[in-house]
């Protein structure tokens, strides 16, 4: 009990100085899971034993490519190509890069995708003297609504694929991909509603892009092709992983190295320069967030929340199912979704084997719920933190609360939508 009660504090403090803003995310959340071993919550081993090895090396992984293909110019190319499609109109830019982003996550995973697009984002943003804070905020939340839609496109996914056989590729798509695509067509045209005052550029800046040649924006064609093939090698690892029994986070780095190889491996300058581009302060935020959240693991926290609120339902399967949506969905706002889900998996299986008929729409209410109440806060789900240290990085604060005024209500929108999903296709 008293364990319990350490935990407790000491993560409620950490996530007030988080949303407070005062001292920086990645220093506070080393700081808590610090505390939680100084006070013997958790030991060294099982704070380790937390740490999710796999998100971390999938992020190094890909940062170490997406610095490299930066050096190419291609995401300057990109940035002129897809504003001049839309005649550099900044609110239709938005829409752009909303959907490219949504269906790239449900093809890729969102995580790779935002490190891929956040460079786009910044070189038109810079080419229209626009703020690029409205693009990333769209980024993040269509990233994880794209995410949503498939198997491989979001962690809490891959998780329930990997406990549950039947729930194969195909029948991700079939339940999950329709929904998801809507919920993102009423979240771009919210967000077009919330952002098109602020997205105004003058004429001329719009003529200065239309005139530009994307071709010459090409600095090293060699090193360009380099980096497309091994991108390409990447991405069909990403599909077959799990075919090849292989992590995510061994495709990623692999790709990374294989890259390293083809291109800078004699070069030790070049090297430093690659590696001072990963986001280190958003990989040690992730550390820290996963050891401060295993303390409400490990003293049974999160699996005494879960197992209270679900026996309130009494076994009704409409109540379970909207109560394992609504609680998927705040859970995942506030606290990583990754240690929920894992923590719901076991219970929801529990309750086929006391006689529950058809638990499949509970599977899918905690899919929806987890995915997509990522969206709800600045550290809700990986692709926000990466978005929010890559802005950083180039000299822009997404703010928690500012983020939280946006996408916090979006997000309820999308959990309204899913319910209406739930009910009509499953519970009538």
């Amino acid at each position: 009990m008293e364990k319990s009660l350490i935990a407790i504090i000491i993560f409620l403090v950490a996530y007030a100085l988080i949303i407070s803003e005062k001292i920086h995310r990645t220093v506070i959340a080393l700081a808590g899971g610090t505390l939680l071993i100084l006070f013997q919550v958790i030991n060294q081993e099982t704070a380790f034993h937390h740490i999710d090895f796999n998100t971390i090396g999938l992020l190094i992984g890909m940062m170490i490519m997406v610095g490299i293909v930066s050096q190419t110019g291609l995401f300057t190319y990109l940035a002129i190509w897809s504003a001049k499609k839309v005649n550099a109109d900044p609110v239709k830019i938005l829409v752009a890069i909303g959907f490219l982003t949504a269906v790239t996550s449900a093809l890729l995973d969102n995580v790779t995708t935002v490190l891929l697009i956040t460079p786009v984002v910044f070189s038109i943003t810079k080419q229209l003297k626009v703020s690029p804070i409205p693009y990333l905020v769209t980024e993040i939340i269509t990233s994880n609504i794209g995410g949503t839609a498939t198997l491989i496109g979001d962690p809490p996914n891959i998780m329930i694929g990997s406990a549950v056989k039947e729930l194969t590729f195909a029948v991700f798509i079939n339940n999950l991909t329709a929904i998801s695509f809507i919920i993102m067509a009423i979240t771009l045209a919210l967000l077009v509603l919330i952002y098109r005052k602020g997205l105004q550029t003058t004429e001329e800046l719009k003529a200065k892009i239309m005139v530009l040649d994307e071709k010459k924006q090409i600095q090293d064609i060699s090193l360009l092709k380099k980096s497309l093939f091994v991108l390409f090698l990447t991405i069909v690892g990403f599909s077959i992983h799990q075919v090849l029994h292989l992590e995510s986070a061994t495709v990623a780095l692999s790709g990374a190295i294989l890259l390293l190889l083809m291109t800078y491996a004699q070069s030790e300058h070049e090297l430093e320069r690659i590696f001072h581009k990963v986001e280190w302060l958003t990989i040690f935020f992730f550390v820290g967030l996963f050891v401060l959240v295993s303390g409400l693991v490990e003293t049974g926290i999160i699996s005494m929340l879960a197992k209270e609120l679900i026996e309130l339902t009494a076994g009704n399967l409409v109540a379970t199912a909207m109560v394992i949506l609504w609680l998927s969905a705040l859970a995942s706002a506030f606290v990583d979704n990754i240690p929920f889900v894992a923590t719901m998996i076991p219970l929801i299986k529990e309750m086929g084997t006391m006689g529950v008929a058809n638990i499949e729409p509970l599977w899918w209410s905690l899919a929806l719920g987890a995915c997509l109440g990522g969206n709800g806060t600045l550290i809700g789900a990986s692709a926000n933190v990466i978005v929010a240290g890559l802005a950083a990085q180039e000299g822009y604060t997404i703010s928690f609360k500012k983020y939280f005024k946006v996408a916090f209500p979006l997000m309820i929108v999308s959990i309204l939508i899913s319910s209406l999903y739930i009910y009509v296709r499953y519970l009538i």
